[in-house]
């Protein structure tokens, strides 16, 4: 079974990510109590022409990732109250798990796999590292959301990055530019 750079098989879940209320402090306790880090940090996202359930979104969003092995870590807060996928599963269940993150070589192939199973179409957006990512909703029931994360050359070179710094960290930076 081939892998990315970082480790995680090419059609397996790469990420785990969570809602938090405050980054920084999310962050510290992730470094603190569980010696997660370097997190790679982004401030400010909206994505690149993103749509919320049909529409346009206008939520922004501060992003950090980190990894924990070979798994991704991924925490968000978000910076407004505009609707997004991230408030409503906090108004639906609190802060805390949000989705599972799973590389797709061909989002829209994805989308409607899990569309097949029931799932609906939540948010989709252009990222900076190339590609774009597609949150899945499998309802109110289901443990969290499953976003399709486009598997891209610039993908696995940001993540495998991101990896490599994390074997052998040894507490120094430990937030760093997210580019």
């Amino acid at each position: 079974m081939p892998e990315f750079g970082f480790g995680q098989p090419h059609d397996g879940v790469i990420q785990m990510a969570y809602v938090v209320k405050d980054i920084r402090a999310a962050i510290d306790w992730w470094i603190a109590d569980l010696h997660v880090g370097p997190w790679f940090l982004l401030d400010h996202f909206t994505g690149v022409d993103p749509v919320y359930r049909g529409g346009p979104g206008k939520a922004d969003v501060s992003i950090a990732m980190a990894f924990a092995g070979h798994m991704q870590i991924e925490l968000i807060q978000p910076n407004d109250d505009h609707p997004s996928v991230y408030r409503e599963v906090i108004e639906r269940r609190g802060h805390g798990f949000h989705h599972f993150g799973r590389a797709c070589f061909d989002v829209p192939a994805g989308i409607a796999e899990l569309e097949g199973k029931g799932y609906t179409l939540a948010f989709r957006c252009g990222v900076p590292t190339g590609g774009e990512v597609a949150y899945m909703d499998g309802g109110p029931d289901e443990p969290g959301m499953v976003e399709l994360i486009g598997a891209t050359p610039g993908m696995d070179e940001a993540f495998t990055r991101f990896w490599r710094a994390s074997v052998g960290w040894d507490g120094r930076d430990p937030v760093r530019p997210f580019v």
